[in-house]
């Protein structure tokens, strides 16, 4: 079995895929989502903890600065590319997979409070376009597209396109 890539490799890795800009509020989101998900693997908690305020502050940061809210308690594929910044909300038990595209306004969240681990699970290549909105415990197919303001609350399946409010499928790659 292969080790596990190293922090820096797996942020050098998201770095090229936001076009090598390190400037952009997306590849910062994803650093400090990577970075979090690190600090969590310190064992020494005397270690952590600085590490954790320092997580803290950097993702609040992102929050607040930049309008993408993505915890380090997503379980974020390789390569994920955030294209705009602005409005980002992921909930933290979302699983999203590699090479997925997320564009501005996005929500991935739950529908109910009473259902706090039912959030979305997204293959791998999704595309959500702007304004989309993913709610519930709903399954995005490998390559699956959603269309800008569409509202998915049922599965797409592998290639499909979703759009509207609610999303229904109108064709598939």
């Amino acid at each position: 079995m292969a080790a596990e890539p190293s922090l820096f490799a797996v942020i050098r890795e998201d770095w090229r895929a936001h076009g090598r800009d390190w400037t952009r509020p997306g590849f910062r989101a994803v650093a400090v989502h990577r970075f979090g998900v690190w600090r969590m693997g310190v064992r020494f908690k005397p270690l952590r903890a600085p590490l954790s305020v320092l997580y803290r502050w950097a993702f609040r940061r992102c929050r607040n600065r930049y309008g993408i809210e993505l915890p380090y308690s997503v379980r974020l594929g390789r390569r994920v590319v955030v294209e705009h910044q602005g409005g980002i909300v992921v909930h933290g038990a979302t699983v999203i997979g590699d090479d997925c595209i997320i564009r501005q306004n996005c929500t991935l969240g739950i529908r109910r409070m009473d259902r706090l681990d039912d959030a979305p699970v997204l293959g791998r290549a999704v595309q959500l376009g702007a304004g989309s909105v993913v709610l519930g415990r709903v399954h995005l197919g490998d390559g699956a597209q959603v269309g800008a303001n569409a509202v998915v609350l049922a599965d797409v399946p592998a290639g499909a396109l979703a759009v509207g409010v609610p999303a229904r499928l109108v064709g598939s790659r």
